[in-house]
């Protein structure tokens, strides 16, 4: 079942407090527990006199929009802004900040065309149903001016298929970090990150840190169907034709298990002919759609380790859906940390610059295949180009000022022309870890120094990775000499 068992939602004849707890359960995480209490409650009450507005409220939050619902309306202020706990701001951003999408700039929104209450409409009364609107990119930006300074190694964020105006991020390690992005030691989304944006327009990728507590972006229960984009989802989306005409594979995905940086138990192989599989820490059988970690013995397992597999419990459950994207639910009782390219991405990080926190019951997408192809096309002809330059500035072809000989060139040439087929290969995998998270706000730097934690292969994105490199063979990189 998608959404949380409808039996516990109240409706606007409940008591303010059981429905601003209940409101509460369903925010982003964007905002300070406060901030977001005092935003819920002051909403609330000015609903209580409108029944049905309420309960619309309580419809499309709880149901993450999958239901239609009313406009959800408060009297316009005269400088059409709400004050909550001493801040200011527009209060269809405010809400739709609390319940969809947490680092969402004030002119990224658009109004559906059924919304009548819109907050561009100037009405006298302002709609603030958060599933009455989308993100949108905001207007007037030059998306071609925008680059990502990145240790010296400029990445560019490129206009992907100008069909779907889609977004593609390639970067390489933060500044002041371990080259975290394609070891497979991932960072956390911390406050001392360096990233700097630079366009003609900054504002809607600029991290929006001090709101992520633990160094953690947190997706808190339950996830919308559509997570928020920095572009419109169309419905169209359903009806795209598959990347590639090969055959889907045997198994959907294989998933490895680990404590600390040892593989405990054989790999775990999933048939497509089970699209959700769950892992959870119960000592049943393994065996197609389950994944058991309770009966896997490990001679080495520390007290410690012991204990955190006691809180595995339900788990989680992975989706594939469609040709290869995936999704997650929190079975468990505690929240999983996870390692998504896809992720990243949403939340305008660089690729492996983040670790995602996802707390109990909450069911988010966690990697989508398309963007995956667009990232590993990009990546290896970038890789390709970079070796052909390369080669040429050794040779001393590329003539240019400060270049000796070509070599300066090619040392600057060198970061790119290093993507090799392992870091490629990183595209394709997931990482998560139950109970416990790492990173620098937690004494765990790495995944391979928690208790327990897998790794998904995705088999379908391997597949795709395969053609890629048939079409543009890029070599394993080769040290200067």
């Amino acid at each position: 079942m998608d959404n949380m068992s409808i039996t516990n939602t109240p409706t606007s004849n409940d008591a303010c407090l059981s429905i601003v707890h209940s409101l509460m359960c369903h925010r982003q995480g964007g905002e300070s527990e406060t901030f977001a209490k005092r935003a819920i409650e002051s909403l609330v009450k000015k609903l209580k006199e409108k029944k049905d507005e309420l309960d619309s409220l309580i419809t499309a939050i709880t149901t993450n929009g999958a239901h239609p619902s009313k406009c959800v309306t408060i009297q316009r202020t005269l400088d059409g802004r709400l004050q909550v706990a001493g801040r200011k701001g527009f209060p269809h951003v405010i809400y739709a900040r609390l319940w969809r999408w947490p680092d969402l700039h004030k002119n990224e929104l658009k109004h559906v065309k059924y919304c009548q209450y819109a907050f561009d409409l100037k009405c006298d009364s302002v709609c603030v149903n958060p599933y009455h609107y989308e993100r949108v990119v905001s207007p007037g930006i030059d998306l071609s001016g925008l680059t990502l300074q990145s240790n010296g190694q400029p990445a560019s964020i490129l206009a992907g298929s100008h069909s779907e105006g889609l977004l593609q991020i390639a970067s390489g390690p933060q500044p002041g970090q371990q080259q975290n992005g394609f070891t497979g030691q991932p960072a956390t989304y911390h406050h001392n990150s360096t990233t700097t944006w630079t366009g003609s327009r900054t504002a809607p990728y600029t991290p929006n840190l001090p709101h992520h507590q633990n160094g953690h972006l947190q997706h808190h229960p339950p996830m919308p169907p559509h997570p928020g984009h920095y572009w419109p989802v169309h419905n169209e989306l359903a009806f795209q034709p598959p990347i590639s005409n090969h055959p889907a594979p045997e198994y959907w995905c294989s998933i490895a298990y680990f404590e600390m940086d040892v593989q405990v138990g054989e790999t775990f192989k999933v048939p497509s002919s089970c699209p959700i599989v769950t892992v959870d820490g119960y000592v049943d059988p393994s065996g197609g759609d389950r994944f058991c970690l309770g009966q896997l013995s490990n001679v080495h397992r520390t007290e410690a380790i012991e204990r955190a597999r006691l809180h595995i419990g339900k788990g989680v459950q992975l989706e594939c859906k469609g040709e290869g994207d995936v999704w997650v639910r929190c079975l468990s009782d505690h929240a999983v940390f996870v390692q998504s390219y896809y992720l990243d991405r949403e939340a305008g990080r660089a690729p492996g610059d983040a670790v995602h926190k996802i707390y109990p019951s909450a069911y988010i997408k966690v990697f989508d295949l398309r963007q995956c192809h667009r990232q590993m096309q990009q990546q290896a002809a970038t890789a390709q180009a970079a070796a052909a330059a390369q080669a040429a500035a050794v040779a001393g072809n590329i003539p240019g000022p400060g270049s000796v000989g070509g070599i300066a060139p090619a040392i600057s040439l060198s970061a790119a022309a290093g993507i090799g087929v392992d870091d490629l290969r990183r595209l394709c995998i997931l990482r998560m870890s139950f109970v416990k998270g790492w990173g620098p706000d937690y004494p765990r730097q790495s995944i391979k120094e928690t208790p327990c934690w897998i790794e998904i292969h995705l088999h379908r994105a391997l597949q795709l990775l395969d053609e890629v490199l048939h079409t543009m063979p890029i070599a394993d990189p080769q040290p200067l000499d």
